[in-house]
């Protein structure tokens, strides 16, 4: 059994986490301009829809979504570039003890294509709604393609559960999992969602 992380360590670690957090600016999702306004579109979805590229951990939204691994533990590489060490390293050594207490609970890993939310702790989101995808091994399968819908649908299905409003997206598997890129845009589709 692992001993409680001290109370004075985690306000000295969240009051660092913060002014960091301030240092680096902060972006509000809600402010960002639509697809419709940009690319002068008229119908609905692409007016509220945005995109943005940037580091994922300064925007402030109802949730951010992360490419988790089956551990749901953060990256165990160090150093490791990857949006989930990323994550981890700004919402705080408490992210991955909650993710730790939602494994226990779970009694097994994360299945791909499946999806929870935790609090968003020092990052400037309320929530993280992590997702593991497809690793690719060799060719790219049907199966593949499927298991990567299944993520982006489990989490529309959450933050609808939840009554998110704001979800940020990050493009899930196309890092350290290898889901070629390109397909990835051509596979994505958006269901009607009510948000």
């Amino acid at each position: 059994m692992l001993e409680p992380i001290a109370e004075s360590f985690l306000e000295i670690q969240d009051q660092f986490l913060q002014e960091e957090a301030r240092e680096k600016g902060i972006t509000k999702a809600w402010d960002l301009p639509a697809v419709a306004k940009e690319f002068h579109c008229q119908d609905l979805l692409t007016q509220r829809i945005s995109l943005w590229k940037g580091d994922i951990t300064t925007l402030a939204a109802d949730a951010i979504v992360n490419a988790a691994n089956s551990q749901m533990l953060g990256c165990f590489v160090p150093c490791c570039g990857c949006i989930d060490n990323a994550i981890h390293t700004v919402a705080s050594i408490q992210l991955r003890e909650a993710c730790g207490r939602l494994m226990v609970q779970q009694g097994h890993e994360e299945e791909t294509g499946k999806a929870k939310v935790t609090p968003g702790f020092n990052l400037p989101s309320k929530y993280v709604i992590h997702t593991v995808g497809p690793i690719i091994t060799g060719t790219l399968t049907t199966e593949d393609c499927q298991l990567l819908a299944s993520c982006y649908r489990s989490r529309l299905e959450l933050a609808a559960e939840q009554g998110l409003k704001t979800i940020v997206f990050c493009c899930i598997s196309t890092g350290e999992f290898r889901f070629p890129r390109e397909k990835q845009r051509r596979l994505s589709y958006v269901r009607s969602w009510n948000f």
